[in-house]
Protein backbone atom coordinates (compact mmCIF):
# COMPACT_ATOMS: atom_id res chain seq x y z
CA UNK A 1 0.00 0.00 0.00
CA UNK A 2 1.21 3.37 -0.99
CA UNK A 3 1.33 6.61 1.38
CA UNK A 4 -1.08 8.22 -1.06
CA UNK A 5 -3.49 5.40 -0.81
CA UNK A 6 -3.71 5.47 3.02
CA UNK A 7 -6.08 8.91 2.26
CA UNK A 8 -8.01 7.16 0.35
CA UNK A 9 -11.98 8.30 1.94
CA UNK A 10 -10.28 9.48 4.88
CA UNK A 11 -12.09 12.27 6.91
CA UNK A 12 -10.62 15.61 7.40
CA UNK A 13 -11.82 18.56 8.96
CA UNK A 14 -11.46 22.16 7.82
CA UNK A 15 -10.46 25.19 9.83
CA UNK A 16 -13.00 26.54 12.66
CA UNK A 17 -14.71 25.22 15.29
CA UNK A 18 -16.95 27.48 17.11
CA UNK A 19 -15.69 26.16 21.04
CA UNK A 20 -14.98 28.28 23.45
CA UNK A 21 -12.97 25.45 25.68
CA UNK A 22 -9.75 24.35 24.31
CA UNK A 23 -10.19 20.79 25.91
CA UNK A 24 -13.21 19.99 24.34
CA UNK A 25 -12.18 21.18 21.03
CA UNK A 26 -9.27 18.98 21.18
CA UNK A 27 -11.70 16.31 22.42
CA UNK A 28 -12.85 16.12 18.61
CA UNK A 29 -9.65 16.27 17.23
CA UNK A 30 -8.57 13.11 18.95
CA UNK A 31 -11.84 11.43 18.27
CA UNK A 32 -12.88 12.63 14.99
CA UNK A 33 -9.84 13.21 12.82
CA UNK A 34 -7.31 10.38 14.76
CA UNK A 35 -6.22 9.36 11.47
CA UNK A 36 -5.53 13.04 9.85
CA UNK A 37 -5.47 15.29 13.41
CA UNK A 38 -5.96 19.31 12.83
CA UNK A 39 -5.48 22.08 14.51
CA UNK A 40 -8.61 24.02 14.45
CA UNK A 41 -8.78 28.06 14.82
CA UNK A 42 -11.02 28.89 17.76
CA UNK A 43 -11.73 32.59 17.20
CA UNK A 44 -14.39 32.46 20.10
CA UNK A 45 -11.70 31.57 22.92
CA UNK A 46 -9.09 34.65 20.91
CA UNK A 47 -9.91 36.95 18.06
CA UNK A 48 -6.48 36.58 16.47
CA UNK A 49 -7.21 33.17 15.73
CA UNK A 50 -9.16 34.67 12.89
CA UNK A 51 -8.13 33.07 9.53
CA UNK A 52 -6.58 36.27 7.89
CA UNK A 53 -4.96 37.83 11.46
CA UNK A 54 -3.38 34.56 12.17
CA UNK A 55 -0.97 34.99 9.39
CA UNK A 56 0.30 38.05 10.01
CA UNK A 57 3.05 37.56 12.18
CA UNK A 58 6.45 39.36 11.44
CA UNK A 59 4.89 39.99 8.25
CA UNK A 60 7.19 43.08 7.12
CA UNK A 61 4.84 46.04 6.43
CA UNK A 62 1.84 44.76 8.21
CA UNK A 63 0.86 48.05 10.91
CA UNK A 64 -2.17 48.54 13.21
CA UNK A 65 -2.69 51.94 13.70
CA UNK A 66 -3.07 52.51 17.45
CA UNK A 67 -5.46 55.54 17.68
CA UNK A 68 -8.53 53.56 15.11
CA UNK A 69 -6.89 50.01 16.24
CA UNK A 70 -6.90 49.47 12.06
CA UNK A 71 -4.49 47.07 10.19
CA UNK A 72 -3.15 48.24 6.92
CA UNK A 73 0.33 47.31 4.80
CA UNK A 74 2.94 50.62 4.89
CA UNK A 75 5.77 50.68 2.15
CA UNK A 76 7.00 54.45 3.11
CA UNK A 77 8.31 54.20 6.26
CA UNK A 78 11.77 53.74 7.14
CA UNK A 79 11.00 50.43 9.01
CA UNK A 80 9.33 48.69 6.47
CA UNK A 81 12.81 49.35 4.42
CA UNK A 82 14.68 47.53 6.85
CA UNK A 83 12.02 44.85 7.58
CA UNK A 84 12.14 43.85 4.02
CA UNK A 85 15.87 43.39 3.66
CA UNK A 86 15.98 41.55 6.26
CA UNK A 87 12.89 39.75 5.21
CA UNK A 88 13.68 38.44 2.17
CA UNK A 89 17.08 37.00 3.23
CA UNK A 90 15.70 35.11 5.98
CA UNK A 91 13.18 33.59 3.10
CA UNK A 92 16.26 32.84 0.92
CA UNK A 93 18.10 31.01 3.98
CA UNK A 94 14.34 28.88 5.39
CA UNK A 95 13.58 27.57 1.89
CA UNK A 96 17.08 26.39 1.70
CA UNK A 97 16.71 24.71 4.85
CA UNK A 98 13.46 24.54 6.97
CA UNK A 99 15.49 23.29 10.09
CA UNK A 100 17.35 26.41 10.13
CA UNK A 101 16.88 28.95 13.40
CA UNK A 102 15.49 31.52 11.53
CA UNK A 103 12.25 29.70 10.61
CA UNK A 104 10.77 30.07 14.19
CA UNK A 105 10.59 33.89 13.64
CA UNK A 106 7.56 33.05 11.46
CA UNK A 107 6.10 30.81 13.67
CA UNK A 108 2.52 30.95 14.17
CA UNK A 109 1.87 32.43 18.13
CA UNK A 110 -1.83 33.16 17.64
CA UNK A 111 -3.07 29.68 18.27
CA UNK A 112 -3.89 27.96 21.25
CA UNK A 113 -4.77 24.60 19.58
CA UNK A 114 -1.05 24.43 17.63
CA UNK A 115 0.72 23.09 20.76
CA UNK A 116 -1.43 20.58 21.46
CA UNK A 117 -2.34 19.16 18.45
CA UNK A 118 1.61 18.76 18.10
CA UNK A 119 1.34 16.95 21.13
CA UNK A 120 -0.86 14.42 19.53
CA UNK A 121 0.87 13.97 16.41
CA UNK A 122 3.78 13.34 19.21
CA UNK A 123 1.83 10.47 20.71
CA UNK A 124 0.20 9.23 17.93
CA UNK A 125 2.73 9.54 15.11
CA UNK A 126 -0.36 9.67 12.39
CA UNK A 127 0.54 8.47 8.48
CA UNK A 128 -0.89 12.56 7.79
CA UNK A 129 -1.70 15.57 10.09
CA UNK A 130 -3.55 18.70 8.34
CA UNK A 131 -1.83 22.33 8.75
CA UNK A 132 -3.08 25.33 7.06
CA UNK A 133 -2.80 29.30 5.78
CA UNK A 134 -5.06 31.66 4.49
CA UNK A 135 -4.57 31.91 0.65
CA UNK A 136 -2.57 34.31 -1.17
CA UNK A 137 -4.61 35.40 -3.05
CA UNK A 138 -7.44 36.05 -0.75
CA UNK A 139 -4.93 37.44 1.59
CA UNK A 140 -3.66 40.01 -0.86
CA UNK A 141 -7.35 41.11 -1.83
CA UNK A 142 -8.41 41.64 1.40
CA UNK A 143 -5.57 43.71 3.25
CA UNK A 144 -5.51 47.39 1.95
CA UNK A 145 -2.33 49.92 2.08
CA UNK A 146 -2.56 52.94 3.78
CA UNK A 147 -5.20 54.77 1.63
CA UNK A 148 -7.40 52.00 1.27
CA UNK A 149 -6.00 50.45 -1.58
CA UNK A 150 -6.56 46.68 -2.03
CA UNK A 151 -3.16 45.25 -1.72
CA UNK A 152 -3.39 42.41 -4.34
CA UNK A 153 -2.14 45.61 -7.01
CA UNK A 154 1.02 46.49 -5.05
CA UNK A 155 3.91 43.81 -6.67
CA UNK A 156 6.14 44.03 -3.84
CA UNK A 157 3.52 43.43 -1.21
CA UNK A 158 1.94 40.51 -3.47
CA UNK A 159 5.45 39.20 -3.35
CA UNK A 160 6.04 39.54 0.68
CA UNK A 161 2.62 38.13 1.55
CA UNK A 162 2.96 35.12 -1.00
CA UNK A 163 6.72 34.60 0.66
CA UNK A 164 5.00 35.26 4.14
CA UNK A 165 2.00 32.48 3.93
CA UNK A 166 5.25 30.36 2.20
CA UNK A 167 7.14 30.60 5.67
CA UNK A 168 4.25 29.97 7.88
CA UNK A 169 3.26 26.29 5.90
CA UNK A 170 7.04 25.82 6.21
CA UNK A 171 7.08 26.49 9.95
CA UNK A 172 3.96 23.98 10.29
CA UNK A 173 5.96 21.31 8.30
CA UNK A 174 9.15 21.86 10.07
CA UNK A 175 6.99 21.30 13.32
CA UNK A 176 5.05 18.11 12.28
CA UNK A 177 8.42 16.53 10.76
CA UNK A 178 9.79 17.37 14.19
CA UNK A 179 7.02 15.39 16.44
CA UNK A 180 6.78 12.82 14.06
CA UNK A 181 9.21 12.32 11.48
CA UNK A 182 7.14 9.62 9.19
CA UNK A 183 4.00 11.73 9.54
CA UNK A 184 3.30 13.39 5.66
CA UNK A 185 1.95 16.68 6.53
CA UNK A 186 -1.00 18.12 4.62
CA UNK A 187 -1.29 22.21 4.04
CA UNK A 188 -4.19 23.49 2.67
CA UNK A 189 -4.43 26.58 1.47
CA UNK A 190 -7.75 28.37 2.04
CA UNK A 191 -8.78 30.23 -0.79
CA UNK A 192 -13.11 31.54 -0.48
CA UNK A 193 -11.53 34.48 -2.54
CA UNK A 194 -11.07 32.91 -5.49
CA UNK A 195 -14.31 31.99 -6.32
CA UNK A 196 -14.40 35.34 -7.36
CA UNK A 197 -12.20 35.21 -9.90
CA UNK A 198 -13.40 36.39 -13.05
CA UNK A 199 -16.77 38.11 -11.36
CA UNK A 200 -16.84 42.27 -11.33
CA UNK A 201 -15.35 42.17 -8.03
CA UNK A 202 -11.92 41.34 -9.54
CA UNK A 203 -12.24 42.18 -12.90
CA UNK A 204 -8.96 43.08 -13.74
CA UNK A 205 -6.63 40.33 -12.21
CA UNK A 206 -5.65 37.50 -14.61
CA UNK A 207 -5.66 33.61 -13.92
CA UNK A 208 -1.94 33.98 -14.58
CA UNK A 209 -1.19 35.55 -11.46
CA UNK A 210 -3.35 33.76 -9.64
CA UNK A 211 -1.75 30.62 -10.44
CA UNK A 212 1.59 32.00 -10.09
CA UNK A 213 0.96 32.56 -6.29
CA UNK A 214 -0.80 29.36 -5.74
CA UNK A 215 2.05 27.33 -7.34
CA UNK A 216 4.93 29.19 -5.44
CA UNK A 217 3.26 28.29 -1.83
CA UNK A 218 2.24 24.76 -3.28
CA UNK A 219 5.51 23.43 -5.11
CA UNK A 220 7.85 24.83 -1.74
CA UNK A 221 4.86 22.99 0.40
CA UNK A 222 5.69 19.85 -2.00
CA UNK A 223 9.40 19.89 -2.26
CA UNK A 224 9.36 19.91 1.89
CA UNK A 225 7.84 16.83 2.29
CA UNK A 226 4.37 17.82 2.24
CA UNK A 227 1.16 17.79 0.25
CA UNK A 228 -0.55 20.71 -0.39
CA UNK A 229 -4.42 21.31 -0.81
CA UNK A 230 -6.48 24.21 -1.79
CA UNK A 231 -10.05 24.59 0.18
CA UNK A 232 -12.93 26.92 -1.52
CA UNK A 233 -16.22 26.54 -0.73
CA UNK A 234 -17.95 28.33 -3.96
CA UNK A 235 -17.93 28.20 -7.37
CA UNK A 236 -14.68 28.15 -8.48
CA UNK A 237 -12.54 27.84 -11.66
CA UNK A 238 -10.86 24.99 -10.44
CA UNK A 239 -8.81 24.52 -13.81
CA UNK A 240 -6.91 27.61 -11.34
CA UNK A 241 -4.87 25.09 -8.83
CA UNK A 242 -5.08 22.21 -10.87
CA UNK A 243 -3.15 24.26 -13.28
CA UNK A 244 -0.54 24.67 -10.18
CA UNK A 245 0.09 21.81 -9.15
CA UNK A 246 -2.30 21.38 -5.96
CA UNK A 247 -1.69 17.85 -4.62
CA UNK A 248 -5.77 18.17 -3.00
CA UNK A 249 -8.55 19.87 -4.17
CA UNK A 250 -11.42 20.81 -1.56
CA UNK A 251 -14.92 22.16 -2.64
CA UNK A 252 -18.83 22.32 -0.95
CA UNK A 253 -19.92 19.11 -2.48
CA UNK A 254 -22.90 19.68 -0.99
CA UNK A 255 -23.54 22.86 -3.45
CA UNK A 256 -21.07 22.58 -5.83
CA UNK A 257 -20.58 18.56 -7.13
CA UNK A 258 -21.87 19.35 -10.55
CA UNK A 259 -19.95 22.78 -10.80
CA UNK A 260 -16.21 20.78 -10.44
CA UNK A 261 -18.59 18.32 -13.07
CA UNK A 262 -17.32 21.12 -15.78
CA UNK A 263 -13.83 20.61 -15.69
CA UNK A 264 -14.14 16.91 -16.10
CA UNK A 265 -11.27 17.02 -18.97
CA UNK A 266 -8.75 18.70 -16.24
CA UNK A 267 -10.13 16.07 -13.63
CA UNK A 268 -9.36 13.12 -15.44
CA UNK A 269 -5.84 13.50 -15.70
CA UNK A 270 -5.76 14.91 -12.24
CA UNK A 271 -6.82 11.84 -10.68
CA UNK A 272 -5.00 9.33 -12.99
CA UNK A 273 -1.58 10.80 -11.87
CA UNK A 274 -2.92 10.23 -7.96
CA UNK A 275 -4.01 13.40 -7.09
CA UNK A 276 -7.13 14.15 -4.50
CA UNK A 277 -10.81 15.46 -4.27
CA UNK A 278 -11.73 16.23 -0.57
CA UNK A 279 -15.42 16.27 -1.09
CA UNK A 280 -17.18 18.86 1.42
CA UNK A 281 -20.17 16.70 1.89
CA UNK A 282 -21.26 17.43 5.59
CA UNK A 283 -22.89 21.61 4.93
CA UNK A 284 -21.23 22.93 7.52
CA UNK A 285 -22.62 26.08 5.86
CA UNK A 286 -26.35 25.67 6.40
CA UNK A 287 -27.05 24.87 9.76
CA UNK A 288 -30.74 24.54 8.69
CA UNK A 289 -30.02 21.84 6.52
CA UNK A 290 -27.48 20.21 8.78
CA UNK A 291 -29.71 19.93 11.89
CA UNK A 292 -32.24 17.57 9.97
CA UNK A 293 -29.70 15.45 7.85
CA UNK A 294 -28.15 12.22 8.65
CA UNK A 295 -25.57 9.57 6.92
CA UNK A 296 -28.05 7.96 4.63
CA UNK A 297 -28.35 11.65 2.91
CA UNK A 298 -24.87 12.23 3.02
CA UNK A 299 -23.94 8.71 1.35
CA UNK A 300 -26.44 10.30 -1.17
CA UNK A 301 -25.12 13.48 -1.61
CA UNK A 302 -21.57 11.82 -2.02
CA UNK A 303 -22.92 8.99 -4.72
CA UNK A 304 -24.70 11.92 -6.69
CA UNK A 305 -21.42 13.92 -6.36
CA UNK A 306 -19.36 10.67 -7.90
CA UNK A 307 -21.97 10.66 -10.81
CA UNK A 308 -21.35 13.70 -11.95
CA UNK A 309 -17.43 12.74 -12.78
CA UNK A 310 -18.46 9.30 -13.96
CA UNK A 311 -20.39 11.08 -16.80
CA UNK A 312 -17.81 12.97 -17.48
CA UNK A 313 -16.17 9.83 -18.64
CA UNK A 314 -14.14 9.12 -15.57
CA UNK A 315 -13.61 5.70 -13.89
CA UNK A 316 -15.24 5.39 -10.86
CA UNK A 317 -12.68 3.29 -8.88
CA UNK A 318 -10.08 6.29 -9.93
CA UNK A 319 -12.41 8.74 -8.35
CA UNK A 320 -12.97 6.58 -5.16
CA UNK A 321 -9.59 5.71 -4.57
CA UNK A 322 -8.68 9.38 -5.19
CA UNK A 323 -11.56 10.65 -2.80
CA UNK A 324 -11.40 12.18 0.90
CA UNK A 325 -14.20 13.01 2.88
CA UNK A 326 -14.50 16.28 4.56
CA UNK A 327 -17.30 18.85 6.05
CA UNK A 328 -18.18 21.75 3.09
CA UNK A 329 -16.18 24.35 5.18
CA UNK A 330 -15.10 25.32 8.40
CA UNK A 331 -17.96 25.03 11.51
CA UNK A 332 -16.98 28.44 13.41
CA UNK A 333 -19.85 29.98 12.95
CA UNK A 334 -22.19 27.10 14.39
CA UNK A 335 -23.33 26.33 17.45
CA UNK A 336 -20.95 23.95 19.23
CA UNK A 337 -23.85 21.33 19.29
CA UNK A 338 -24.24 21.65 15.54
CA UNK A 339 -20.42 21.37 14.88
CA UNK A 340 -20.06 18.37 16.95
CA UNK A 341 -22.65 16.64 15.09
CA UNK A 342 -21.34 18.00 12.00
CA UNK A 343 -17.60 16.42 12.93
CA UNK A 344 -18.92 12.98 14.26
CA UNK A 345 -20.74 12.70 10.96
CA UNK A 346 -17.92 13.53 8.55
CA UNK A 347 -16.33 10.45 10.47
CA UNK A 348 -18.88 8.14 10.26
CA UNK A 349 -19.55 9.09 6.85
CA UNK A 350 -16.12 8.58 6.04
CA UNK A 351 -15.77 4.75 7.91
CA UNK A 352 -19.44 3.87 6.01
CA UNK A 353 -17.63 4.66 2.37
CA UNK A 354 -14.81 2.69 3.30
CA UNK A 355 -16.74 -0.37 4.17
CA UNK A 356 -18.95 0.13 0.75
CA UNK A 357 -16.40 0.45 -1.51
CA UNK A 358 -14.22 -2.06 0.82
CA UNK A 359 -11.46 -0.21 1.35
Amino acid sequence: MTANSKLTLEALAIGSLPHTDLESAMEIVKKDFDKIPFWPQLSKINKNEDMIFQFLGNMPSFFIDENSGKSYLETESDKFFEDMEQFFADYEEITADINCDKINKYAINSSCTFPEFIKIVKNTKPAFAKGQIVGAFTLATTLVDKSGKCVFYDETLKEIITKTLTLKALWQIKEIKCASPETTPIIFIDEPSISQLGTSAFITISQEEVISMLKEISDLIKSNGAMSAIHCCGKCDWNVPITAGVDIINLDAYLFAENLSLFGKDLKPYLEQGRKIAWGVVPTLHPEILEKTDLNEMISVFEKAVKYLTKKGIDEKIIIENSLITPSCGAGSLSEELAIKAMALTKELSENLKERYKI
